[in-house]
């Protein structure tokens, strides 16, 4: 048997997917070309908190990008507000076209001109790509005619008729609209070549089940796991902990909808259980926050204010448990339901002793208070049951660890939601896990692998308690990446009247975050140095009405969590910010709030916002210098070893015709 080497095996496997000097030229002549291409525009998103509708917006028209695109092709030939309502028709055509259509006097000639503007917008998208590429985007059905639409060339007199006779084909055979549609859609496909969501999806507003839906359709997306979003993860795997949490958040924001419709979760149990045992009891504690009087309608609050005080109260109890479970979180100083003194009505913090705002607890069995009833075990059982067996919430869960993760590299940038831990020093905090002291990257790597556990590791095993107790650490733990505070103030906030007790510190991270030296090593950490590296954060809301700036470190870091759930709004100031790093270089766009969809497609209102380069090339940014061209890069560089081996004769080519 010959004596090879891996090189030479791995050129031979090479050799059976292009088995000859014709076939390897071809693919570095075609890899090489891509390189010279301007890199695809990135979109950067974060914090969505389950606000469907101006995700939805903001996704269509790619925080100003699609508007740019027609604002580009025809600026010198349309007026603003035609511009504008073809910029409505491009974010919503199913729901803008018929408006549009009823008021034209001539649908023909509309059709006609309709076609032809979007065609342009289309051709101009496309020109930074491969028309492989761009075939790859077109829909199955009508692709090959928009294909052969998109490479119109006025110049060719032989086709002029040709394409003239498409375009009235399509009108005449009432395919206009569907045609008008799917540019639509391919123009927003195009616009933007990856989506970057940097944390956050769930709790606070409405449906985040729709934005996952949007997100499972999108064609290239990668997602920065938040805490809110670990929080689901780990209802999905049956923790009771993060169970509990989930539904005491959806009740306090009057945000059932997600449950009950959008996941198809009953709470009939938990309501039957709370009108039963909390049905003399004080829930003013309880109430659900109203950010308009409107929600209230429909609404039945005392009962609402019933059921979250049922779940809050088993909450406190499975919290406790999952801290007595795990020693190694350090958060002993939590458990605070055995420090209550229910005959004077107070509770013993660190800090001191405090009045109870209720102390009106029928399930807390003061020789045991982390017990749950054997009513309260029932309902749990009856809850786990539900999260587990909801197919759509299964399937989100399982997409956000395909797509998932704790932080990612991507062309030069690292995007976290929450924070690398520090200590008060600026060093990187460490922690003891599994015997382990884990920092920096090590301790993000862990934790992601130990939340990968909670969901995939087999019923039953310590693996996958552990992991599903760690969901929960992730969600609100000491210091916790996702997290990045030292405790969550829910007990406080709920029932101590002194607010003094509401703060929940921050993580030196975020001190040490506006440090230009810091960031360069916390990037360096991760592999990732040079000039136009940059940090891209979520999670702390930029308080942009008193003056603080989404950009740290003189660049080095971007926050991106500006408020984009309204009921974060009235303390940032606006509705949030994105982040565009397209072939010219990286805007951060700053949204105002969003008008509502109606408003939208009715008045052609677009997102007021406003755009700010911060790192702008030179010259223009080239795939070659991202990281799919590093990797192309290496594959012409193989191709070329293959093809010195197939002239050298070391390798035979096949030359056969398949």
């Amino acid at each position: 048997m010959d004596n090879i080497t891996d090189r030479q095996k791995y050129l031979r496997l090479l050799a059976l997917q292009y088995p000859n000097v014709r076939a390897a030229s071809s693919e570095i002549i075609h890899l090489q070309a891509i390189l010279s291409l301007p890199k695809g525009t990135e979109h950067f998103m974060s914090d969505l908190h389950g606000e469907a509708d101006a995700f939805v917006h903001i996704l269509n028209n790619a925080s100003g990008a699609v508007r740019e695109k027609v604002d580009i092709v025809l600026r010198d030939s349309l007026p603003a507000d035609e511009r504008a309502r073809l910029a409505t028709l491009i974010y919503y055509p199913e729901e803008k076209l018929e408006e549009l259509v009823a008021a034209s006097p001539d649908r023909a000639e509309w059709y006609r001109i309709t076609l032809s503007r979007l065609l342009e917008i289309c051709r101009l998208c496309a020109s930074k790509y491969t028309r492989a590429k761009v075939r790859r985007a077109l829909p199955r059905w009508n692709g090959d005619i928009i294909n052969e639409l998109l490479n119109k060339n006025n110049d060719i007199y032989n086709k002029r008729e040709y394409f003239d006779t498409v375009i009235s084909s399509i009108i005449e055979t009432d395919r206009a609209e569907e045609f008008i549609i799917s540019m639509c859609n391919l123009i927003k496909r195009l616009v933007v070549d990856h989506l970057h969501i940097v944390g956050d999806i769930f709790d606070r507003g409405p449906r985040a089940d729709i934005i996952m839906d949007m997100l499972m359709d999108h064609h290239s997306v990668d997602i920065q796991w938040g805490n809110h979003d670990v929080l689901w993860m780990g209802a999905a795997t049956g923790s009771r902990t993060c169970i509990a949490t989930v539904l005491s958040n959806s009740i306090t924001y009057n945000n059932l909808d997600v449950i009950e419709t959008g996941y198809g979760i009953s709470l009939r149990p938990l309501a039957l259980f709370a009108d039963e045992t909390y049905r003399n009891s004080d829930v003013s504690c309880f109430m659900p926050k109203m950010l308009e009087p409107a929600e209230q309608t429909g609404v039945d609050t005392a009962r609402a204010a019933r059921m979250h005080k049922a779940i809050a109260i088993i909450q406190f109890k499975l919290e406790g448990q999952t801290i007595q479970r795990n020693p190694s979180f350090h958060m002993d100083d939590r458990l605070l339901l055995d420090k209550i003194d229910f005959a004077k009505g107070t509770v013993t913090l660190p800090t001191g002793e405090y009045t109870l705002r209720d102390c009106d607890f029928p399930t807390i069995d003061p020789a045991d208070p982390y017990r749950l009833t054997p009513e309260e075990h029932t309902l749990m059982a009856q809850l786990k049951n539900s999260f587990l067996r909801s197919e759509k919430l299964q399937r989100h869960i399982g997409f956000l660890y395909s797509k998932g993760g704790l932080y990612k590299c991507f062309n030069g940038n690292l995007l976290f939601h929450g924070c690398i831990p520090m200590d008060d020093k600026g060093e990187f905090l460490q922690f003891s896990f599994g015997g382990q002291q884990l920092s920096g990257k090590a301790l993000m790597d862990w934790c992601e692998t130990v939340a990968r556990e909670g969901y995939y590791a087999r019923e039953g095993t310590e693996e996958r308690q552990f992991g599903k107790d760690f969901l929960w650490f992730l969600w609100c733990g000491r210091n916790s990446p996702s997290f990045g505070r030292d405790h969550i103030a829910t007990f406080e906030r709920r029932l101590i009247e002194d607010k003094s007790t509401w703060a929940e510190p921050k993580n030196p991270y975020y001190s040490f975050y506006n440090e230009d030296e810091v960031c360069v090593r916390i990037l360096r950490e991760f592999g990732l140095e040079g000039e136009h590296c940059h940090i891209v954060n979520g999670h702390v809301p930029v308080k942009t009405k008193d003056g603080e700036s989404p950009i740290k470190a003189g660049g080095r870091l971007i926050v991106i969590d500006g408020g984009f759930c309204r009921a974060y709004q009235p303390t940032t100031g606006i509705a949030g910010y994105t982040l565009v790093f397209d072939s010219w270089g990286i805007h951060i766009t700053a949204h105002e709030p969003f008008p509502g969809k109606e408003t939208a497609i009715r008045d052609n209102k677009d997102i007021l916002s406003t755009s700010m380069a911060f790192d702008r090339s030179e010259n223009r940014i080239r795939i070659c210098e991202t990281d799919v061209g590093h990797a192309l890069q290496q594959t012409i560089d193989d191709l070329k070893e293959l093809l010195a081996a197939f002239r050298r004769g070391e390798i035979k080519e096949d030359n056969r015709e398949n």
